[in-house]
């Protein structure tokens, strides 16, 4: 099959990756959208969501992470997860890496989409090509009409249970009590163990998540200095 035959849709904003420019460097039919879900769109049916080791991270401290994946899921049925970079960077993004295992575990598990990990943006580009060459897969329009996510309280119980330990019941008790995910993140310890079966130990874990200083701010002031 000619690479000019292949067919892939690329969110705009993947362009500062510098993938779009590598596929059509070897001459693949390249589209360049803005995507409402997912980066790349490699057969009718497939949708890849390309993060970095940094980008993960931050979507699952934000609570975006989770709302992607079921947004994904809801619109396409082969949604991946397309990890690039080094493992090793974890540590230098958080101190627990319990948390990010946490995340890829939850998205392969609960929402059984299957993550890939390459370690660069040139590896990428060659999974991409070798997703866009399958000849036996569904046919029927690449683009969908996908409306803006704008089910707040979805997201809401998305940002609370990527706090340790949380799940969609404690999530639901926390709004329950609290009102807002904002009055969460500054409820006292005492408070958050309050909450129904949560428990001082587990809240104790939040609080320390939530105020532990990150190894980011250290770097980005660091660089400021200088």
């Amino acid at each position: 099959m000619k690479l000019e035959n292949l067919r892939i849709i690329v969110d705009e904003r993947e362009t500062k990756s510098g993938i779009p420019k590598l596929l059509k460097a070897i001459g693949m039919n390249v589209e360049m959208k803005t995507l409402p879900i997912g980066d790349y769109i490699v057969a009718p049916e497939t949708i890849v969501e390309r993060k970095s080791i940094k980008d993960l991270m931050a979507s699952v401290f934000d609570g975006r992470l989770y709302d992607q994946c079921s947004r994904l899921k809801e619109h396409f049925a082969n949604p991946i997860v397309l990890l690039e970079g080094n493992v090793d960077e974890i540590e230098e993004i958080t101190d627990n890496p319990l948390v990010f295992y946490g995340a890829i575990s939850r998205v392969a598990l609960e929402f059984k989409i299957p993550i890939i990990p390459t370690p660069s943006a040139s590896h990428t580009a060659k999974l991409l090509v070798s997703m866009c060459s399958k000849k036996d897969g569904p046919t029927g329009p690449y683009l969908k009409k996908i409306k803006k996510s704008s089910n707040l309280e979805t997201q809401q119980l998305s940002t609370l249970c990527s706090l340790p330990g949380i799940g969609e019941k404690f999530a639901v008790r926390m709004l329950e009590k609290f009102g807002t995910p904002s009055k969460v993140f500054s409820a006292t310890t005492s408070e958050l163990a309050k909450v129904e079966g949560l428990g001082e130990a587990r809240a104790k874990k939040i609080k320390n998540m939530l105020t532990t200083k990150n190894k980011l701010q250290k770097e980005s002031s660091q660089k400021t200095l200088t």
